[in-house]
């Protein structure tokens, strides 16, 4: 694969960086209306289906999208419909790192799943969430991948503390070994999927390709846990809208940001800013559900934002 240097004395660097990382963001928000948007849901979606449903229907969005967008070749030639899509596969380097990709992002939504039936909602999601950057930071030094900076560490931990606060509200929350290992691999694969996302990308694939080949193959992995269950939620108007919110717009909506996102934020950083998904959704909660948020989940969010203010504002420099 071609290497995609990129200039870092570039005056236009910290802008891109900059829009990147609200990319990123803006992506973490769209990922913080799930749980609102499944209050919706009929009372025979399981958290499993659900997901399931939702990757095998974003990844076939993503990937009509990647089929249908023109790309021009790099000699200048006429833009061709999914000629990125056809670049990458072409690559034997690219289609072993995409599987293992795709496994990735089917472990890490079933191994979240599983882990919060375990040991609970909140122990769940701060393991998994909160596990995510350290995970990606440390492949980053385990595979010569860009050194996490000390502003990172800092903002990263803000964040982490913060996202920690926040779900658990200052409940002493249950901790069961089996869930929290679950949910240490959910962040482990979530860290492998971003990192494979990232360096395909930023070597100069077309990020619409690379998310599109991901979750159509993690779609199909994750089918025979959706036909598993009891789909026929999935025929009603209730799980038929819900489904389409998530798959459309929380799924190839989100990820088509988040991977344009990884042009210029590196993955370090991009996956802490995605520690904004729990901070929308509360804010969603006080608003659209009517939840209140005790004085340690203010704190906890107040935290939060700031390590994702001090990390976004790395990027204008």
């Amino acid at each position: 694969m071609s290497a995609r240097l990129i200039d870092s004395t570039d005056p236009a660097l910290p802008a891109r960086r900059s829009a990147g990382g609200m990319d990123v963001l803006l992506a973490a928000s769209l990922w913080g209306t799930t749980g609102t948007v499944l209050t919706a849901a009929p009372a025979g979606a399981d958290p499993v289906s659900v997901g399931a449903a939702r990757i095998a229907l974003g990844g076939a969005v993503l990937l009509a999208v990647a089929a249908l967008s023109r790309t021009a070749a790099g000699d200048g030639g006429a833009p061709v419909r999914g000629r990125g899509l056809r670049r990458l596969l072409a690559l034997p380097r690219a289609r072993w790192m995409l599987a293992l990709g795709a496994v990735c992002v089917a472990v890490y939504q079933t191994a979240f799943f599983a882990a919060v039936s375990r040991t609970g909602v909140a122990t769940g999601t701060i393991v998994a969430i909160g596990s995510g950057p350290v995970f990606t930071g440390l492949i980053a030094l385990l595979t010569g991948g860009p050194r996490p900076t000390a502003r990172w560490a800092v903002s990263t931990a803000c964040a982490v503390v913060g996202c920690a606060a926040l779900v658990s509200g200052g409940r002493q929350a249950g901790v069961e070994p089996l869930g929290v290992s679950l949910a240490l691999l959910s962040g482990l694969g979530y860290a492998s999927y971003a990192t494979i996302t990232s360096r395909l990308i930023t070597a100069g694939q077309e990020d619409r390709a690379v998310v599109a080949v991901l979750f159509s193959a993690a779609g199909a992995l994750l089918l025979p846990a959706l036909a598993a269950g009891s789909p026929t939620w999935l025929l009603t108007v209730p799980g038929a809208l819900v489904t389409g919110y998530l798959g459309v717009v929380t799924t190839a909506g989100a990820y088509l940001l988040y991977a344009r996102g990884l042009r210029s934020t590196p993955v370090t950083a991009a996956t802490t800013l995605t520690l904004a998904e729990p901070a929308v959704a509360a804010v969603l909660g006080l608003v659209v559900l009517h939840e209140r948020l005790g004085g340690v989940a203010l704190a906890g969010l107040a935290l939060l934002t700031a390590g994702l203010v001090m990390l976004v504002a790395a990027g204008r420099r």
